[in-house]
């Protein structure tokens, strides 16, 4: 046998048949400090990385939209299965929920969204989407790759779990608000804390680098639509009509007001109008037009408050323009989002664990986005943190933003991501543990 076939041999009966990475021995400051880059090592293995790609590239080319998972849920508990997890399916429709560890608490979760969005996938390539309109454009199948990668790793250190991981395999996160159907699901009531992920695309962070922010980090985000019903007519005898194209122009001129006008320039907020129809003829003045748009801010109390406005405005204008207006906010289509505000103690846990893993020079601090994540959902019943994973690699070509026709991954940022996961998780419970070591002490002191 050449010396290549017997390496390659070697590596592989070591993949399946691993060894700890660590033992409950080596468990002090330093071992535990070494946790990360232990970890990372091992996701970047060849073995465990094409793994991780062709699971990948397999949701790519069957890319779902939200709560539509069924395939990729499929996937999932395949690989579940294999490693031996344990988890639980149906969750809101489409989702799985595992579980890795002693099944007893202190509970922590780590969280993947599944879902694609409805968009013709332009790049030409090998693991090209094979569902018309429907595209994996903002990296969600990366982010079960590495979820999944995670649970390779954990599974494989399960003893030296001190409680239990849940992973969290969300359905609908494009606009569905399926973070909130795990949440009124049931099965994260007892989690102490959760930590998400999304690629950085389109910002040119770089690889092997993470990014986020304590406290207020995305908007919350929501959306409206609006009637403004008039009365039609021809357009050379206008008297005799009343015009909504004219009223639904002045509405969104007065919408831009909001902003500019009755809100705190500090406290950032945004209204767009980004839908408009009405007519369908040069001559012709129509009986009706329908407009929408979203809005978001920083802060529940700005959101309800641009919110009320939003509605006021609307029916107040068509009002002036001798029109009526209805107004909906799209709640059960298209739920709103509250903002992303990351937990302050858990960015410090994050920024220990990212640094210990990339050097603590590569854990970067950025501003607030406007975008909007439903991880909000968690966030709003325990301490939460979402953090960015850098993807580009100067040497290659620029990455596209996210939804977009042409949006690709770096797929060597899948071991980072991974790695992350499972050392946040494991480190958050060996932490945990030694906290209550600590109170249980200290309490048989004061006996």
């Amino acid at each position: 046998m050449g010396s290549f076939k017997l390496v390659s041999l070697i590596f592989i009966l070591h993949f399946l048949c691993p060894v700890p990475i660590f033992s409950d021995s080596s468990l002090n400051s330093k071992g535990v400090s070494e946790i990360p880059t232990k970890f990372l090592n091992f996701a970047k293995n060849l073995v465990v990385y094409d793994w991780m790609v062709g699971i990948r590239r397999k949701i790519h080319e069957n890319s779902e939209l939200g709560y539509e998972e069924f395939e990729t849920s499929e996937l999932i508990i395949a690989e579940l299965d294999k490693m031996g997890i344990g988890y639980k399916h149906p969750v809101a429709v489409t989702g799985v929920v595992g579980f890795i560890g002693t099944g007893g608490p202190p509970f922590v979760a780590i969280r993947a969204d599944m879902d694609a969005l409805a968009m013709q996938e332009m790049v030409e390539w090998e693991h090209k989407s094979k569902r018309p309109g429907k595209m994996h454009a903002s990296g969600h199948d990366a982010h079960v790759a590495m979820l999944l990668g995670a649970a390779k790793i954990l599974k494989e250190h399960e003893k030296e779990l001190q409680g239990t991981v849940v992973l969290v395999f969300q359905p609908a996160e494009e606009g569905g608000g399926g973070a909130k159907k795990i949440l009124d699901a049931g099965v994260l009531e007892n989690v102490s804390a959760i930590f998400g992920l999304h690629v950085a695309v389109g910002y040119n962070f770089p690889i092997g680098e993470v990014f986020s922010r304590p406290g207020p980090f995305l908007a919350g985000s929501g959306f409206f639509e609006a009637v403004i019903s008039g009365k039609g007519g021809h357009a050379a005898i206008p008297q005799h009509s009343i015009d909504p194209i004219l009223a639904a122009s002045n509405v969104i001129v007065s919408l831009q007001h909001l902003v500019s006008r009755e809100f705190d320039p500090l406290d950032s907020q945004v209204v767009t109008v980004a839908k408009f129809q009405g007519g369908g003829a040069f001559n012709v003045i129509p009986d009706s037009v329908t407009i929408g748009g979203t809005f978001r801010a920083f802060s529940k109390e700005t959101f309800m408050q641009l919110k009320q406005r939003i509605e006021q405005v609307i029916t107040g204008q068509a009002a002036v323009h001798r029109c009526n207006a209805t107004v909906s906010f799209l709640e059960k289509e298209k739920p709103s989002f509250p903002p992303t505000i990351n937990d302050e103690d858990l960015h410090k846990y994050f920024r220990k664990v990212a640094g210990d893993m990339l050097g603590i020079h590569k854990v970067n601090k950025m501003q607030p986005l406007m975008g909007s994540e439903d991880f909000s959902f968690y966030q709003e019943v325990m301490p939460g943190y979402y953090f960015m994973l850098g993807m580009e690699n100067k040497t290659l070509e620029q990455l596209k933003p996210a939804h977009i026709h042409y949006f690709k991954i770096n797929e060597d940022a899948l071991p980072y991501g991974a790695a992350l996961h499972a050392s946040l998780a494991l480190r958050y419970l060996l932490d945990f543990r030694q906290e209550a070591s600590l109170l249980e002490e200290k309490y048989h002191d004061e006996l």
